[in-house]
């Protein structure tokens, strides 16, 4: 995707985005991509409204927490995160921020991921983790999920047993199985209570569409 222009839609930091954009995200991951970011930006600008919160620290951290692609079938898969904060962290040093922002900055996007499964402590961490996660639920969550199985090869469902209830889940194998090995379950663990609100209502839309896919098959 063309990345210019694209600075001015992350208002009200866009000088911060025009300098982080260009490191923002590798490879050809469509559900890790800059609108990924920029949904997520928003996510957390919500969030941030209500919450409160250093909003540099927090908007470089969305900015960047994606800045080393890994593949969701990789090994290395659980420590994107920490391959991330450590490109992230270069970034901003080669950009002089002083280093007790630099560590602000790392830690949101060591702790953001699912895979690493590492508590973050401070407010833009937790921020961070909700905005991430709540594009990982609700019809764009959906979405991403159908998106990512098709770029694994995996197929949408078990022909004989769709549902996991006679066999292990395996949402390597089954898209529809990620359901409920990971989405299903990311509501209850939102770090905000803003970003709570926000997860209550994605999951619901994301409950719907395994209802009506059910139907159809």
């Amino acid at each position: 995707m063309d990345r210019s222009g694209m600075s001015a839609a992350f208002s009200p930091e866009e000088k911060l985005a025009e300098a982080l954009l260009p490191h923002a995200t590798e490879g050809n991951d469509g559900s890790h991509d800059i609108v990924h970011i920029l949904r997520v930006f928003r996510n957390a600008m919500r969030i941030h409204a209500i919450e409160g919160g250093d909003r540099e620290i927090l908007a470089a951290a969305v900015l960047l927490h994606d800045c080393v692609s890994v593949e969701k079938n990789s090994a290395l898969r659980a420590q994107a995160s920490k391959l991330a904060a450590d490109k992230a962290s270069d970034i901003l040093r080669d950009l002089v921020w002083p280093q007790e922002r630099i560590e602000a900055v790392a830690h949101a996007i060591l702790t953001h991921s699912f895979s690493a499964n590492i508590a973050p402590e401070t407010l833009e961490a937790k921020i961070l983790q909700d905005a991430d996660r709540l594009d990982a639920i609700g019809m764009v969550g959906a979405a991403r999920c159908f998106y990512t199985a098709g770029r694994m090869g995996s197929a949408l469902y078990d022909p004989v047993d769709p549902f996991a209830e006679k066999r292990p889940l395996d949402d390597r194998a089954f898209a529809i199985d990620h359901f409920a090995a990971k989405l299903f379950k990311l509501s209850d663990n939102f770090q905000t209570a803003a970003g709570s609100v926000i997860a209550r209502e994605r999951h619901a839309r994301l409950e719907q569409v395994l209802e009506l896919l059910t139907d159809e098959i």
